[in-house]
């Protein structure tokens, strides 16, 4: 009886670590991310609502800021929480993404060449 009480324990054990790494885990570092992207949101950056609305931000207080929208510039105030994507930062790190692969293909270039 004991080792049966003993591998239910040491099972549910491991179902508890699984949840941790697989579901808990990289959820708070979402949560992290998330916060972080936030909290770096500056004057002029392009953002999206998690309601789908697009504008560049013109005005950061503590909790909240203020966008503008469309080509009548009019201007929304949000709460930072409603922040879904900072697509200013997105475009930079894709542009040096590009960039950092396109020096890789130059530098393999470069040694194929000196190895000819």
């Amino acid at each position: 009886m004991p080792a049966d009480s003993m591998s239910m324990i040491i099972m549910m054990v491991v179902m508890i670590g699984v949840f941790y790494f697989f579901l808990i885990r990289p959820e708070n570092k979402k949560k992290k991310a998330m916060n972080e992207m936030r909290n770096s949101l500056k004057v002029g950056d392009n953002i999206t609502t998690i309601g789908g609305v697009v504008g560049d931000i013109v005005h950061v207080k503590d909790d909240n800021i203020v966008i503008e929208v469309g080509a009548d510039k009019v201007r929304i105030e949000f709460t930072k929480w409603a922040i879904s994507t900072n697509n200013t930062a997105e475009k930079a790190a894709a542009k040096e993404k590009e960039a950092a692969i396109q020096a890789r293909k130059q530098a393999k270039q470069k040694k194929e060449k000196k190895e000819k």
